[in-house]
């Protein structure tokens, strides 16, 4: 089904469903900033994240092509065990997101569910969150490209082609970056590096 890629994207879609398991280039990681989801969706669900004081949560670790992304593979693997969920949330904010996240991608790893939530938590883990934003006390606009900058300088060795800064109504959303199989960074595809260009973004600050 590869060779269905560039037909999907030609029609403007970048996903592709039903890809075989384990078939893919890299894997995007996504750091999700959990003020801005609770702002604009949380808080009406009542999600019991929202309760707690979060700041960069891990929205979920994504096989990736170099173009496009796989998304509901067959496999093999079972399902997570609702304990499995459950001990992920203290990063990823709830079990839901968490059963969200293998259901869509982590199917498409090859790995079974406690591996891939363990690569999960590995990869989250590597990463220097910066520290800034958890001291705001009250909402601020910056430019999307200061969040990058605080994520080179606290990262050694990554570049500016491996991190992309993404913003959803005028706000701050995610930092995502790209890993090789072993979580090491590496460039990330040109459908991925599409950096917010905002230069007043809304920041709101951890409850």
């Amino acid at each position: 089904m590869r060779w269905l890629l560039p037909l999907i994207l030609c029609a403007g879609l970048a996903r592709a469903d039903g890809e075989p398991s384990g078939d893919f280039d890299y894997y995007v990681l996504s750091l999700g900033w959990s003020p801005t989801w609770c702002a604009l969706e949380g808080d009406a669900r009542q999600s019991p994240q929202c309760d707690r004081p979060l700041g960069w949560v891990l929205h979920g670790l994504w096989p990736q092509y170099h173009r496009g992304y796989p998304a509901h593979c067959p496999t093999t693997q079972r399902p997570p065990s609702r304990a499995m969920t459950s001990d992920m949330a203290d990063i990823m904010g709830t079990a839901g997101l968490a059963w969200h996240e293998w259901h869509k991608h982590g199917v498409c790893t090859g790995l079974s569910a406690r591996d891939y939530f363990a690569l999960s938590r590995k990869a989250y883990d590597q990463v220097m969150r910066p520290a800034v934003l958890r001291a705001l006390d009250k909402p601020v606009t910056l430019p999307a490209s200061v969040i990058e900058e605080a994520f080179l300088k606290a990262n050694d060795g990554w570049e500016p082609d491996m991190v992309t800064i993404t913003c959803r109504d005028g706000r701050i959303q995610e930092a995502r970056l790209c890993l090789s199989k072993d979580l090491v960074p590496v460039p990330c595809g040109q459908d991925v590096v599409r950096d917010c260009t905002l230069n007043s973004a809304l920041v709101d600050p951890v409850r």
